[in-house]
């Protein structure tokens, strides 16, 4: 088992996987660090891998950011871990491909370090995976259920797979009735993207393209963005007092990892006055959109997603 690796790409389902084998594989769970995005801090990640673990345990370090990390910075590291069995790393890179790519080198097989691109699944192998999760937690599904499932999601597999575990709670065998009635709604994650790509700074006109598509009004946007942006507080408060953004703690329920991962992200780059000044705004276009008319309204959240964007 490779003891430095960096992986990356687009099937995050998989690499939580694999992250999930090295905690179980190494027994490290007691004794590994974690550095997500901005947490991560050269200095402190070099001397935890210079150091003999407490009571003769395992160092394994997780790092995940979307940020390259300087080639020094990573040789060190590498060496670090090449020097001790003892020690281990997982980078996993969110970032662009082009960034992974300029890193690879570091990952080399001559040092002992290997790189993994993981790519999207297709929906066959979402539905395999799928499956044989239903399968390990005894759940009665079959495969043209999970398929419509999996379409219900937009394909996303890590909600897909939350999805089943709530799933699991009915007895009888699940139809594509109980996906209509238990499953988060379709709507409600396309709207949860969208918010996504606004507070990435995606371009606007692209966005209000795929609200005409979805036939999501106005309200309902402007609703769920306020929903969003109190979780955004609630994360933020909640990383600054723990150190931690688990949702279950935050907002009553589990998110899927990524979602969390992603408010989290969020959550960080914002400081509490650009929070308080975003919820003015939307209370200032909740109150505009309903005083205009309906041929106008599309034209206000357009300025408002502006203005939010400059916000950021």
């Amino acid at each position: 088992m490779p003891r430095a690796v960096m992986l990356y790409g687009e099937n995050s389902y998989l690499i939580s996987l694999y992250i999930e084998y090295y905690i179980n594989k190494t027994e490290a769970s007691d004794t590994l660090r974690k550095y997500y995005f901005d947490e991560y801090n050269f200095n402190d990640a070099k001397l935890y891998l210079s150091q003999t673990s407490l009571f003769g345990g395992i160092n394994l370090l997780i790092i995940k950011r979307d940020k390259k990390i300087p080639k020094r910075e990573l040789d060190t590291l590498i060496e670090l871990v090449s020097k001790s069995s003892s020690n281990y790393l997982i980078f996993y890179f969110q970032g662009r491909v082009k960034d992974a790519k300029s890193m690879q080198s570091s990952f080399s097989s001559k040092k002992g370090a290997i790189w993994v691109r993981l790519f999207a699944p297709n929906m066959k192998e979402s539905i395999g995976l799928l499956n044989k999760r239903a399968k390990k937690i005894a759940l009665n599904i079959d495969n043209n259920t999970l398929q419509y499932l999996l379409l219900q999601l937009d394909g996303d597999l890590d909600l897909s797979m939350n999805e089943l575990k709530k799933l699991s709670i009915l007895e009888d065998k699940i139809t594509t009735k109980d996906i209509d009635r238990f499953v988060y709604s379709t709507s409600m994650v396309s709207i949860d993207n969208l918010i996504i790509q606004i507070f990435y700074k995606q371009p606007i006109n692209k966005i209000l393209n795929k609200i005409d598509r979805l036939g999501i009004d106005e309200f309902s946007i402007l609703r769920a963005m306020e929903i969003f942006i109190n979780q955004i507080y609630l994360f933020h408060i909640h990383i600054k007092l723990y150190d931690n953004f688990n949702s279950q703690d935050i907002i009553g329920y589990k998110l899927p990892i990524n979602l969390e991962e992603q408010r989290a992200k969020i959550a960080r780059k914002l400081n509490l006055n650009t929070l308080f000044k975003i919820f003015n705004l939307l209370l200032e276009a909740e109150l505009n959109i309903k005083k205009t008319s309906s041929h106008n309204r599309e034209l206000l959240l357009y300025g408002t997603f502006i203005r939010l964007q400059s916000l950021l």
